[in-house]
């Protein structure tokens, strides 16, 4: 007979993927099936298993992928036939997350769970808007309701009733998902005697780069929510502590808030990427343009770090953080360590490079201040009669090693990964998104992002005026011109970080003039 497997209640977030908690995170990557809702992102969904199952089970007001009890039954089937299943909910499980009628389910099938408890929207999305739900000085109650429920006959009230008189006593009242009913909420709360004047807010989307905030009072803010169009999901606070808003909002304040960044390195380096745009306010649209490769062939390299081993080689110059991680791994695997690199002096272009270095044990002899080859030439120093090994890209540019040539050293310049175009399914997307202007951002990391980045988009729509065409340098920005786009940002820095500044630093300029 089969065991049985676990399934686990996930409350993940109301959006913003970094609110799941770590438990969340280890289970999530256990699983073999995972149900997931409607306002969970690709981010949290790349945690899981490159084999799990992902069903989305999402619902909107008018649009549910399955009913509740198909999703009940969803889950004692998969864990009947023995498989760990995660579902993961927005936000908190067991606030209005129909978490507790699922466990109910469960345990009634005698299907073993878990409840792993996750940030309720009710806080999450005032918390991101600068809406303290409680203070010292404003707010000692806090109220939490559906806005589906109690509005008096409407359809899905589910026969419960909410007690308004009570409601409009409480300091701070949280409606979620009431906009819907925003009318009819703020209409039974003044006649519960609720002071009109009261301040209110609704927040759309909240913890997401998309979110929107309106503020009024409780007489004003349905027609200002109508007159700004403002749909589900969104959430309703009211009480004095909306009127803190204005000078804690620290979310939408973000330099890159609200803009949609298409980030086109590789998948593997993209998620960073993703999480540092997150940080500053802007919602990452990923599309890899290129894709890193190993050899098939990896004889020259073998050859190569055997030699190292011998102390052959007078510098070890590193370009990249994939050209550190495939050295170190066959390093590693003809049963070697850094001590074969004892005698070897090491230099890495770029800081992440360096700190790639670092994790493996390893401190840098030379960083060049700047990540070009004429800085890593001039670092260097007399390099004649001086033994080189360089692995690198199959793509690399030839000035590094045409310059130490040039200068006198021997050069043993290794392949050591392919660069290659990715396949992706995301292209007419993209597509539809720069025609409709739905793309603030284009960021271009190397020469062969925008070329596959073209390529892929044949042919190129054309770009409005506001869209910012940003590259990490000269040179990845001269190709951008000759490839027909007009290039808005050329960072200085030539890493994605110094990208990012750059960006930033071209967005306050704008706003300035």
């Amino acid at each position: 007979m089969t065991d049985v497997g676990t399934v686990y209640l996930i409350g993940a977030s109301p959006g913003d993927p970094g609110l799941i908690t770590v438990r969340g995170c280890a289970l999530l990557a256990r699983a073999s099936v995972v149900l997931y809702d409607r306002l969970i992102g690709d981010e949290l969904l790349q945690l899981t298993r490159p084999d799990a199952k992902l069903i989305y089970v999402g619902k909107s007001a008018h649009d549910h992928t399955l009913s509740q009890q198909e999703i009940n039954d969803l889950l004692v089937e998969k864990a009947r036939a023995g498989l760990d299943v995660a579902r993961l909910k927005d936000g908190d499980p067991f606030v209005f997350g129909r978490g507790g009628e699922e466990a109910e389910v469960l345990s009634a099938a005698g299907v073993p769970f878990e409840v792993v408890p996750g940030i309720s929207s009710a806080i999450a999305v005032p918390t991101y808007a600068g809406i303290p739900v409680t203070h010292r000085d404003l707010a000692s109650s806090v109220a939490v309701v559906t806005g589906h429920r109690g509005m008096g006959g409407n359809k899905g009230d589910e026969g419960q009733s909410l007690d308004w008189d009570a409601l409009a006593q409480v300091d701070t009242l949280v409606v979620l998902m009431g906009v819907g009913n925003l009318s009819t909420i703020t209409e039974k709360l003044l006649a519960a005697g609720r002071n009109p004047e009261i301040p209110a807010a609704v927040i759309r989307w909240g913890t997401t780069p998309l979110q929107r905030t309106v503020t009024g009072t409780l007489a004003t803010i349905a027609p200002l929510t109508r007159e700004e169009g403002l749909l589900p999901p969104a959430v309703l606070v009211v009480g004095g502590v909306v009127n803190l808003q204005p000078k804690l909002s620290w979310f939408e304040t973000r330099p890159l808030f609200g803009l949609r960044v298409l980030v086109t390195r590789p998948a593997e380096e993209a998620t960073q990427t993703a999480a540092r745009l997150r940080a500053l306010g802007a919602e990452p649209i990923l599309f890899p343009t290129i894709a890193i490769q190993p050899l098939e062939d990896w004889s020259s390299l073998d050859a190569a770090l055997e030699r190292l081993a011998g102390h052959y080689y007078d510098w070890l110059i590193l370009t990249s953080v994939n050209a550190v991680r495939f050295v170190w791994e066959h390093l590693r695997a003809a049963g070697r360590d850094a001590r074969a690199l004892a005698e070897t002096r090491l230099a890495t272009i770029g800081p992440i490079t360096c700190r790639a270095l670092a994790k493996r044990g390893l401190q840098a002899d030379l960083v060049p201040e700047q990540y070009v080859t004429e800085a890593t030439l001039e670092r260097i120093g007399p390099v004649d009669g001086l033994r080189i090994l360089a692995p690198r890209a199959d793509i690399a540019r030839p000035a590094l090693v045409a310059g130490l040539e040039t200068a006198g050293a021997t050069v043993d310049e290794v392949t050591v990964y392919l660069t290659v175009r990715a396949s992706s399914d995301d292209a007419g997307q993209v597509r539809e998104m720069l025609t409709a202007g739905a793309i603030d951002v284009l960021t271009f990391t190397s020469s062969s992002t925008v070329l596959n980045f073209v390529a892929a988009l044949e042919p190129l729509p054309s770009l409005r005026t506001a869209t910012i065409v940003a590259c990490i340098g000269p040179i990845t920005a001269r190709t951008a011109i000759e490839a027909g786009l007009r290039v808005d940002v050329s960072a200085e820095e030539h890493t994605m970080d110094g990208l990012l500044y750059a960006l930033v630093e071209h967005l306050e300029e704008t706003r300035r003039d």
